[in-house]
């Protein structure tokens, strides 16, 4: 994958990874490993079903964010999405 990733790609939870409770806190059920999940991160991977572009998700989260700057929560949301895709946890399909 490049550094930029495709605003219009769909991102999904890759095979093996499953949104999942633990101790009442949600997590990210990965092969080997959970990630606690919560405010941002949670609001991202529930996203992340395939039916949601790269660009939506910004959209939605600048609007559920909209005190912070715009770009602020744009490069956290790619920084995560990138993060989720070098761990395996992620997939990107193109629409």
């Amino acid at each position: 994958m490049s550094d930029a990733l495709d605003l219009n790609s769909h991102p999904r939870l890759a095979p093996g990874c499953r949104l999942g409770e633990n101790n009442n806190q949600r997590v990210l059920l990965m092969p080997e490993r959970a990630l606690r999940l919560n405010g941002p991160s949670l609001e991202i991977v529930q996203r992340c079903d395939g039916n949601h572009s790269v660009e939506q998700i910004i959209s939605d989260l600048q609007k559920l964010y909209s005190k912070a700057a715009p770009e602020k929560v744009e490069q956290d949301i790619l920084g995560y999405l990138k993060l989720l895709h070098e761990q395996r946890a992620l997939d990107f399909q193109s629409m």
